[in-house]
């Protein structure tokens, strides 16, 4: 497992962070991600489902897709994946295949979560690969962004049913 300084998961969290803020900028579920290997972001994702119209283009996914061609190779050894959100059980799947032995992630998803809040994929004894996980990183900034889009959502929705169909 890597060792990172309290300071140094807060600026990795904090990438991740502003790639979700890109996600936020296309009206697409804020969550963001970074994979860190010798203390270097070499993949980067936020969601892009709406945009690419691919319902797997989830911010991990972009992340790991980036850092297996940034190392030539699909294994992830000795790197770190931080996320905004709890990875979903899709995610959880390519974390393990893609061999990340650690998971750093800000806030739990109760709805949809994959890393330990409804299933607790990375770490099941069954699977050949197990994740170290850690969880609250920048854990209430991570929430709030959540909260805040789907607050907004809620608004948006609400108002188109009050204006009169043409």
């Amino acid at each position: 497992m890597i060792v990172f300084t309290e300071e140094e998961k807060a600026y990795f969290m904090s990438q991740a962070l502003a790639e979700a803020e890109k996600s936020l900028e296309k009206d697409e579920i804020p969550i963001g991600c970074v994979i860190v290997k010798d203390k270097k972001i070499i993949g980067r994702g936020h969601n892009a489902r709406e945009e690419l119209n691919l319902a797997v283009m989830h911010a991990e996914v972009m992340a790991i897709n980036q850092a297996n061609q940034f190392l030539e190779s699909w294994r992830l050894l000795d790197c770190t994946l931080f996320v905004t959100i709890e990875p979903c059980v899709m995610c959880s799947g390519a974390i393990g295949l893609a061999r990340i032995p650690q998971v750093i992630y800000g806030a739990k998803n109760q709805k949809f979560g994959g890393a330990g809040s409804l299933y607790d994929i990375l770490t099941d004894e069954r699977l050949n690969h197990r994740v170290s996980v850690e969880v609250g990183i920048l854990e209430e900034s991570c929430a709030s962004i959540m909260q805040e889009f789907f607050k907004q959502r809620r608004k948006k929705q609400k108002e188109a049913k009050k204006k009169p169909a043409v």
